[in-house]
């Protein structure tokens, strides 16, 4: 593929249209096959318990051992901004989004400030 492709509207909406191709079957499967399963069940409070474990521990390692632009912020802002979003998580009734964009937003004006 050329460079111009990737950077293209049609190049973007080819990824969309493979993507969508990719997941979608596969999201209309669960929900037929998982219509009459019970949300309580033992099986359930497993996998919700492995899904907050792998959250956590890829969560723990963007904090910890970031690569990318994220590397170059310093080590306690992304604690405070980490710290922040759980509070923001928490004071929100337990809102991902607001405890997500709280941490994404102290993180980036902490970040403009140290500059």
């Amino acid at each position: 593929m050329s460079d111009d492709l990737l950077t293209s509207f049609e190049g973007t909406l080819l990824l969309l249209v493979i993507a969508l191709v990719a997941h979608e079957p596969f999201r209309w499967l669960g929900l037929y096959l998982g219509h009459g399963l019970d949300a309580q069940s033992e099986i359930f409070a497993w996998v919700r318990a492995v899904s907050t474990a792998l959250v956590a521990g890829l969560v723990t390692r963007l904090v910890m051992f970031p690569v990318g632009a994220l590397s170059e912020v310093q080590l306690m802002i992304r604690f405070i901004a980490f710290a922040a979003g759980i509070a923001i998580y928490l004071g929100t009734q337990r809102h991902l989004g607001a405890g997500v964009f709280g941490s994404a937003t102290i993180l980036l004006i902490m970040q403009l400030i140290m500059q």
